[in-house]
């Protein structure tokens, strides 16, 4: 369940078949709302809501399996680059109340101007290279 209500979470139930990989404490499975072809999310198996939670073990699996989901997608789809990202928080844009880690492919051209990248969910901020 999510902590604080009676929903149950849907990260700690997944079908193991969804599972592109895993290691003993952490799973990756492909978005089901990809931003770009090969959209991947990185989840303990653990409940946790923040990364702030989790244990330097736990984190330690996270960033090997977001690692090890990064060469499998440089093999299979051959990005050019790659945004990775938390939403940690409500405030911050986290929709699903259990841990998971972005790693989103980029290819040259699926945006007219990447330059910035994550720094675009505050548009007024994101182009700081035009400042003074």
């Amino acid at each position: 369940m999510s902590e604080g209500t009676s929903t149950p979470c849907r990260f700690c139930h997944l079908d193991p078949s969804w599972f592109v990989m895993d290691n003993n404490l952490a799973l990756a499975i492909y978005d089901n709302f990809p931003v770009t072809p090969g959209h991947a999310l990185i989840i303990p198996k653990r409940h946790m809501v923040s990364l702030f939670e989790a244990t330097r073990e736990e984190q330690a699996a996270l960033l090997d399996l977001t690692a090890a989901m990064r060469l499998l997608l440089l093999q299979e789809r051959s990005p050019d680059g790659f945004n990775v990202g938390i939403n940690d928080g409500a405030a911050a844009g986290q929709t699903v109340m259990h841990l998971h880690i972005h790693l989103i492919p980029r290819y040259a051209g699926d945006s007219s101007d990447p330059r910035g990248g994550v720094r675009w969910i505050m548009p007024e901020k994101a182009r700081y290279w035009k400042k003074g």
